[in-house]
């Protein structure tokens, strides 16, 4: 599941270690910012561009009420993910077919928020033309970039980064210093030593933070003395400064050197990582006859010492990280050992081996694990299905893994991404059925939920006749299912019903049970209900409910509480309901299912005005009109799911006429997905007991709530 959001909208990561110096930058960036709506930092690896931009954006936080969100492409390597990257980082979820592009436009057009986007020159022309598209169609928003090179725009205002002065060099020096010996202080003759340790590594913030982590084992003096030799080395004896790029690559090679043996080769091996990884990962892909699995946790301790590996806490749990330029640097080393096309498969077969785990796991009471932990491997899952592409012998391990990872596309709500990759995995001919099978019905099931019937008969007619042809009973029954489902949201609610109870009799003759066969079952009851036989629809997602509970599956059991309340709410027990739909929308939201938490939101309003709060009702009708763009056609241009919406509006503008319906609507379109749904779980006594002493009534309100209280009112 994701994180909990911050108070105030944005992404911008905790500083894990104090932001040194850079006083005057700081405020240059500040008033470029006021100048100008694209202000990029430029400068060489290791030199702090990426800290600068992020604590520049931590300063200015305040000025943007929509916030500050980082982008970090780094890891991206497809030029095609990077529209999902952006959206991924505003925390977008699409559910619709058009471009990402299209989605992150919509999003930025009305908002004053700052986009900081760092890492981004490996993708500079693509970049550059979507801050162009950005910038035109979003007259409120700014952008903050860091790379080694400017996009180049009208507009754009280019801070090149120099070095660190000497002050702000031997402060960062002291500090990291400190960390690694307590008892460091810049006294005599270490300060002189120190001071000129900083001027030979020509104030780099990156090579400064190597340094000092040598002096678990050197003094000061002894670090400058070894470093100095190796520079006198490389220009022929002379004191004739290197280039700054050289001085970094230098200090870094110093380091590799002083490496023992084995901490080179592990650091090599993790240049095979996009982004994040995990120590589990680090034992299997590089451990070997020359690094035994068993020690990798010693060794890894060693680079996490000398400032190569970083340490980082996350919901998947603890987890590590080079930066980039150093990074760069074990990949070359890897290069030259010739081992790089090893490692790359052995990267690739752990996360295939990872994906196949959390789908088996998805149906399981560790299902918000999975969701984290394929969350923050999506970087390496990447980069798998890349390597697999790279060979058309190996194209269909990319089809495989594309189809495994149905749970995060659908579940998690990527469906966007899913989507690319799915349609890019099967660009590709190949003999293996299986794979292609899967990743067809998967194509078929995200075109369903993105609202296009064309892509998803296409997708899942050619799966159910190959499957047929080749004899894979697992992928026709997929395929049956999906079809059924496209039926269901299409109101052809006959048809919906005799595929899905064939595909569940499929289902029954393979043994298979899973979350998607849970699934099958509730949208059958949804097909049943529709068609008048609400007794038949609870007994069925009450058998759903009760196998959730013996498998802690909570996805699925969204799907069959809203159903439940819904019959709940035709009995006239909107209290039951009411609960049913909290309990499915919190699950719902918990994994970011935007289809799950704006059914959930709709019926939640029919059920509030039924209990006589007609303006609430209106509210949250308007709220799931702001969240229905994301998610496709609302409620699929469907006359049966359409009916609550409908029978509310009515209930509504009855008691409110349509002046307050309008104002009321208007509000809860103002409100955010999340502030949405945190309204609506909150009970009125919860509101109440919230409120402070001598608070007046309706502080707090959005702009458009407050306006509906007055006309409430008067």
């Amino acid at each position: 599941m994701r994180r909990p959001q911050n108070p105030r909208p944005g992404n911008l990561p905790a500083e894990l270690n104090d932001f040194v110096g850079r006083e005057s930058e700081l405020d240059a960036l500040a008033r470029s910012l006021d100048e100008s709506r694209l202000v990029t930092v430029t400068g060489v690896g290791g030199v702090g561009k990426s800290r600068l931009v992020t604590r520049a954006a931590a300063l200015l936080e305040k000025r943007y009420c929509d916030g500050v969100w980082l982008v970090e492409l780094s890891a991206v390597h497809d030029p095609g993910l990077l529209e999902h990257a952006v959206a991924e980082a505003l925390g977008l979820t699409d559910h619709t077919a058009r471009p990402p592009r299209a989605a992150i436009v919509e999003h930025c057009a009305d908002r004053r928020l700052l986009l900081v986007i760092d890492g981004f020159e490996h993708l500079v022309d693509d970049c550059a033309a979507l801050v162009r598209e950005l910038l035109r169609r979003a007259p409120r928003l700014r952008v903050l970039a860091a790379g080694r090179l400017p996009l180049e725009l009208a507009g754009e205002a280019v801070h090149p980064l120099a070095t660190m002065t000497d002050e702000d060099a031997l402060r960062l020096f002291a500090e990291r210093a400190a960390g690694v010996r307590p008892d460091f202080r810049l006294t005599g003759h270490g300060r002189g030593h120190a001071l000129e340790l900083c001027r030979r590594l020509d104030g780099i913030p990156l090579a400064l933070e190597l340094a000092a982590g040598r002096l678990r084992a050197l003094s000061t003096e002894q670090v400058l003395q070894r470093l100095d030799d190796r520079f006198r080395l490389l220009t022929g004896g002379t004191r004739g400064a290197l280039e700054r790029h050289q001085t970094l690559r230098t200090a870094i090679g110093w380091s590799h050197e002083l490496c023992a043996p084995p901490q080179r080769l592990l650091w090599a091996r993790l240049s095979v990582f996009a982004g994040q990884f995990d120590l589990e990962a680090v034992e299997y892909i590089c451990s070997g006859p020359d690094l035994p699995a068993d020690s990798v946790l010693d060794v890894l301790s060693g680079l996490l010492a000398q400032s190569v590996v970083l340490r980082e806490d996350s919901p998947a749990g603890t987890r590590y990280r080079m930066l980039d330029t150093v990074r760069e640097y074990g990949a070359e080393w890897l290069a030259a050992t010739g081992d790089t096309d090893r490692l790359r498969r052995r990267h690739r077969d752990w996360f295939l081996g990872l994906a196949t785990w959390c789908e088996l796991d998805w149906f399981s009471p560790r299902q918000a694990e999975v969701a984290a932990r394929a969350e923050s491997e999506l970087p390496n899952l990447r980069r798998a299905m890349e390597c697999s592409l790279e060979s058309p012998q190996e194209a269909h391990l990319a089809q495989y893994l594309a189809g495994t990872l149905w749970f995060l596309w659908v579940g998690c709500g990527r469906l966007s991404e899913g989507r690319h990759w799915l349609e890019h995995v099967l660009e590709e001919e190949t003999p293996y059925d299986s794979s292609r099978l899967k990743a067809l019905w998967v194509l078929g099931y995200v075109a369903v939920l993105q609202g296009d019937p064309v892509g998803a008969i296409s997708a899942l007619t050619e799966c159910r006749e190959e499957a047929e042809a080749a004899g894979d009973a697992t992928a026709a029954a997929y395929a049956v299912h999906r079809t059924g489902c496209l039926a269901l949201v299409t109101d052809d609610m006959e048809r919906a019903r005799g595929l899905l109870d064939d595909a569940l009799g499929r289902y029954r003759e393979l043994g298979e049970l899973n979350s998607n066969v849970l699934m099958a079952q509730v949208e059958l009851a949804m097909a049943t209900g529709f068609l008048g036989d609400a007794e038949r629809a609870v007994a069925i997602c009450e058998e759903v409910r009760d196998i959730c509970e013996d498998h802690g599956e909570r996805w699925a059991l969204s799907y069959a509480l809203y159903v439940l309340a819904y019959a709940a709410l035709e009995r006239g027990d909107p209290e039951r309901a009411r609960r049913l739909l909290l309990e499915s929308l919190a699950i719902s939201h918990g994994f970011h299912d935007l289809l799950g938490t704006v059914l959930a939101l709709e019926l939640l309003a029919l059920v509030t005005v039924t209990e006589g709060d007609a303006a609430e009702a209106a509210l949250l009708q308007g709220a799931a009109d702001r969240i229905w763009p994301s998610v496709g056609l609302p409620l699929f241009g469907s006359v049966y799911y359409g009916a609550p919406r409908a029978r509310c509006e009515e209930l509504a503008l009855r008691e409110l006429g349509g002046a307050r319906y309008a104002a009321a609507l208007g509000a809860g379109g103002e409100l955010a997905p999340d502030a949405a749904v945190a309204r609506a779980l909150r009970t009125r006594e919860n509101a109440k007991a919230r409120r402070l002493p001598g608070e007046r009534e309706g502080a707090g309100l959005s702009a458009g709530e407050e306006r509906l209280r007055l006309d409430q009112r008067a």
